[in-house]
């Protein structure tokens, strides 16, 4: 990846409701190179899409849990129709393949103790194949997600 393509990734990480005139203007590209470089990393899957973040409590959502997930059996029909369950759920806002003890790890929001019992219940434990859930929950986010770290070299 070269370095403009560096550039292009970060600024878009920072802010991707940035107009094109003003991507090419911040990485020093003219609307049409940089158009088509950002089209290119679109293409290439690289972008993957655009979205805004959002701060959960501005839409009720206080809590954010992450729940260690064993299954009954490691057998790939048992984990296609984990994953299957899990990725239909809203609530679960990630879903990760763990190595180690956990199966899987989940991270899902909710407005509070109460919503995530009803998730919990209602949700998370009529997953397929689980045989426990261990969940902890976050007191205070310290550093917020922001994006991936880009070379600066390429």
């Amino acid at each position: 990846m070269s370095p403009t393509d560096c550039r292009i990734l970060t600024a878009l990480q920072e802010d991707s409701g940035q107009s094109l005139a003003r991507l090419a203007e911040q990485v020093n590209m003219s609307h049409s190179a940089c158009h088509r470089r950002v089209r290119a990393l679109e293409d290439r899957k690289v972008i993957t899409g655009y979205s805004a973040r959002i701060d959960p409590a501005a839409v009720g959502l206080h809590l954010q849990a992450f729940v260690k997930i064993k299954l009954i059996s490691q057998g790939r029909d048992a984990m296609d129709s984990f994953e299957r369950a899990a990725s239909g759920l809203e609530a679960i806002l990630e879903c990760h393949l763990m190595s180690g003890e956990d199966d899987y790890m989940l991270r899902v929001a909710a407005r509070d103790l109460a919503h995530f019992d009803a998730i919990h219940r209602e949700s998370l434990s009529r997953l397929p194949g689980v045989s426990a859930m261990h969940s902890s929950f976050s007191i205070r986010q310290i550093k917020p997600w922001t994006g991936y770290p880009v070379p600066r070299d390429g």
